[in-house]
């Protein structure tokens, strides 16, 4: 298994508030997003990762060939206009298995992206989206379930739904057979992607996962900072 990483985006609501440079290397708790982000994929036991980042973030390919050479990143050099192009620029480079996907602002136990990359593989599925009920999002992204896990609906609000999504996936490269459809459908964002595959009757499931902190707004490093020091905990 492969994993790619989104960061291409240009972080503007933390440059509005005066936190500059590239947001893969916004430091939280001492750390760069992107360096939590492979600490994570590290201890999932995922060895080869491909990493997309905006033509002016050529620091972050700089920072990890110096700071992180036992896990070395094929990074991708491209401005993007949302995650959901970045998901499929990435995906030449992720082979034919299915891979992990993760957005670099995601926060998360390096223990519980280990233990849903392992869920999720035992899975027969297009995807499995990691999936829980802590909210502290502008614009969250609901998702609903059977029983067996398999969701029935992607949206703001799916079926009233308390669970959200929590910013990682492991995703099968089939779904790539949607792209033409999706850009024909003049779809602007990953979330509209991944409602347009259950609508197609692709086989994606929810994995529930402990409390993650999703990395957006200058208040969030301080959130993602007290969950570290925390030991993770909710």
């Amino acid at each position: 298994m492969k994993a790619g990483i989104i960061a291409a985006g240009l972080g503007e609501r933390l440059s509005r508030a005066g936190i500059s440079g590239p947001k893969p290397l916004v430091r939280v708790n001492g750390v760069p997003l992107i360096e939590h982000t492979l600490h994570a994929i590290r201890a999932a036991g995922v060895r080869e990762v491909v990493c997309i980042i905006n033509e002016a973030s050529s620091a972050v390919a700089t920072y990890c060939q110096e700071h992180i050479p036992d896990l070395p990143v094929q990074f991708i050099h491209r401005t993007t206009p949302s995650s959901m192009e970045s998901l499929f620029a990435l995906a030449p480079q992720l082979g034919e298995d299915v891979f992990l996907l993760l957005t670099v602002d995601a926060i998360v136990a390096p223990a519980a992206l280990r233990d849903f990359v392992r869920a999720a593989a035992a899975r027969a599925a297009d995807g499995v989206l990691a999936v829980n009920d802590f909210i502290d999002d502008e614009k969250p992204l609901h998702v609903a379930c059977g029983r067996d896990g398999r969701i029935s609906a992607i949206g703001d609000p799916a079926a009233n739904s308390a669970l959200i999504t929590a910013g990682f996936y492991v995703l099968h490269p089939r779904i790539c057979a949607e792209i033409d459809a999706a850009r024909a459908a003049g779809f602007t964002a990953l979330r509209q992607f991944l409602a347009h595959l259950v609508a197609r009757g692709y086989r994606l499931y929810g994995e529930r996962v402990p409390k993650c902190v999703d990395v957006d707004r200058p208040e969030d490093i301080a959130t993602a900072e007290a969950f570290i020091r925390s030991g993770y905990r909710a």
